[in-house]
């Protein structure tokens, strides 16, 4: 990935996406200088609005009788907010380095009808901000229940309780982090100031990796940090994902992904370093088959491989994308295989014939930074880095998609676990918030008692 050498690397993006957009703001009250490191992302917007009031969330009735999902006070800017689209997707700027050309990447993709509407509207609010350090990683976000999420804001991991409208912080990364439990033998170390590049929770453990390699793991039901550590001595350590998988034979591994070409497997019980694989370039991106048994391994390569989970060997070679990955999920089943580019496509892989890809979905404006099925398998959804999150039916081979259109950096998307939610983290100086979306269900023996 973009390596970068610099000692304060907060909000990286800030500067990155500064360059992108043009000088010549199409709001009048737009431009706002930065007043600290702790902001997120710079805004195109301004309002009137104290984003600590609750009056700055949006509910669905709200949004039924007109008000913008976010709150942007259309009627008061320059611009429609139809205009200011348009004029996004003009000037918005992938970051990218294509092998070949897009016309022939363009005849590849799935032609989708965008109609549907299989999540609905929910909640908008303010009162929580994702934020991000880095540009090309978007895993910061992670929903627990339809009532429970989790997302980084600054150096803090905050808790949303979508049912009581509270939040709550859960772990401090700027203050030193000292592990619950000393375990002899291990390389576990005191941190301090960690920048959070990814993140990750399951089955009640919250594991996160830094700018410096680090690697924290926090049981949620335990005060303290059960383990924290800097993976790695190399000067371009950054941690690019983790993911938690359950081992074949039981207890919970961590896998992490790594800038020094290297994907680590560590236990949960001790902490102990199990398997360490080294590739040909950095690891962006990797995620575990249902069953643990195969690795997806993504990284500064055109290439997508899949790996045997215990040796590390490489199984199968997966060829289409155009520049380098990361972003992976896996089906429910096992079977199949979605991998996000900055060739602003996503690509499934049926592994029973990884060959060639049999369906390419395209993004409207930029690289596929995030990918999320739900657990039943019936939806996926792919986000952008900014402006646009997709939900494929796929059931229907994924031609049939619902297409969430807003305004902001895409800190992270994820599904409850039972599927009836889907949390969006908006990454905005102004308009940072939390979106929600529920599952539209179709309870026909309702209306008849209409």
């Amino acid at each position: 990935m973009e390596q970068f050498h610099n000692d304060d690397l907060e909000y990286v993006v800030d500067d990155f996406y500064d360059d992108f957009y043009d000088d010549d703001n199409p709001f009048s009250d737009v431009e706002s200088p930065r007043n600290s490191d702790t902001e997120s992302v710079d805004s195109d917007f301004e309002d009137d609005f104290e984003s600590s009031k609750p009056k700055t969330d949006t509910s669905a009735l709200e949004a039924r009788n007109g008000k913008d999902i976010q709150g942007i006070p259309w009627e008061r800017m320059n611009y429609t907010r139809d205009k200011y689209r348009e004029k996004r997707l003009k000037q918005y700027k992938n970051y990218e380095c294509l092998s070949r050309s897009r016309e022939e990447l363009d005849k590849e993709c799935l032609q989708v009808e965008k109609g549907e509407n299989f999540y609905d509207f929910q909640f908008n609010t303010r009162l929580v901000k994702s934020t991000i350090v880095h540009f090309q990683l978007r895993n910061l976000l992670w929903s627990t229940s339809k009532h429970d999420v989790y997302l980084m804001q600054n150096y803090s991991v905050m808790h949303w309780s979508a049912l009581l409208r509270r939040s709550k912080e859960v772990l401090n990364v700027a203050k030193p982090i000292v592990p619950r439990v000393k375990r002899p033998g291990l390389f576990s170390q005191s941190l301090a100031r960690v920048q959070i590049s990814t993140m990750a929770i399951k089955d009640n453990l919250l594991v996160a990796g830094g700018f410096q390699g680090e690697l924290i793991c926090k049981f949620m039901n335990q005060p303290g940090v059960a383990f924290c550590s800097k993976v790695t001595a190399d000067d371009n350590a950054i941690t690019n994902s983790v993911d938690i998988s359950r081992n074949p034979t039981g207890p919970l591994r961590v896998v992490t992904a790594n800038n020094d070409a290297q994907v680590r497997v560590f236990d949960t019980e001790n902490f102990a370093c199990l398997n360490r694989f080294n590739f040909d370039w950095c690891v962006n991106n990797t995620s575990v088959s249902p069953d643990g048994k195969l690795l997806a391994i993504l990284g500064d390569s055109e290439e997508c491989l899949i790996a045997d989970a215990q040796s590390g060997k490489t199984i199968n070679n997966l060829k289409g994308h155009l520049d380098y990955s990361f972003a992976s999920a896996w089906h429910p089943n096992g079977q199949i295989l979605a991998t996000g580019n900055q060739d602003t496509t996503c690509r499934l892989w049926d592994i029973r014939n990884p060959s060639q890809s049999f369906a390419v979905l395209k993004g409207n404006m930029g690289a596929i930074r995030a990918i999320k099925f739900t657990s039943d398998g019936r939806f996926m959804a792919m986000a952008e880095p900014a402006d646009f999150v997709h939900i494929f039916d796929t059931q229907s081979g994924y031609v049939k998609g619902q297409e969430i259109d807003m305004f902001g950096e895409i800190a992270g998307i994820s599904f409850s676990p039972d599927t009836e939610a889907l949390f969006v983290g908006v990454a905005d100086r102004t308009y940072g918030s939390l979106l929600e979306f529920n599952r539209r269900r179709c309870n026909s023996y309702l209306d008849s008692i209409l």
